[in-house]
């Protein structure tokens, strides 16, 4: 897994302004690193659309920012996610844990069944972490125009 330092690195290296999220699952463990960091300001939200809606109005306004969020999240977020990525066709960027994912064949956790499927159905690029670089994939979605995720195997439901 991704450490907070390699995390706000990568970030920087991207020239990302905001990161907007809910500090739950393994992604909460990036917290002390982002909120340390004064290049990225770090704006918690109360609900996963909320951080989606927010970020367009971010990208909008000139900025970069990065959504992370538990897939459980993600799946709350669907309208918000239609009206930003197919409507307003923004290039939305966003770090997705997928909760269960490492326990996917003896969990009772519905989960990691569910979250590749919604993927495709808002047919949103991702690739996984370990496949490829945080870095490497925000900076080809970037150049693409285009909205993507990353995707972050988790263990614990």
């Amino acid at each position: 897994m991704l450490d907070g330092p390699s995390v706000v690195a990568a970030l920087r290296s991207c020239g990302v302004t905001h990161v907007l999220w809910i500090p739950d699952s393994e992604l909460g463990q990036w917290e002390s690193a982002l909120s340390s960091c004064p290049e990225l300001q770090l704006i918690r939200v109360c609900r996963e659309g909320e951080a989606i809606v927010i970020a367009a109005g971010l990208m909008i306004g000139g900025k970069r920012p990065v959504v992370m969020m538990q897939c459980t999240g993600f799946f709350e977020a669907g309208d918000a996610l239609r009206n930003v990525v197919h409507d307003l066709k923004l290039p939305l960027f966003l770090v997705l844990g997928m909760r269960s994912w490492k326990l996917r064949d003896r969990t009772f956790d519905s989960c990691p069944r569910f979250a590749e499927p919604i993927l495709r159905a808002w047919q949103l690029d991702y690739t996984w972490l370990g496949e490829d670089d945080l870095a490497s994939a925000y900076r080809r979605a970037r150049e693409a125009g285009r909205a993507a995720a990353v995707l972050l195997p988790e263990g614990s439901p």
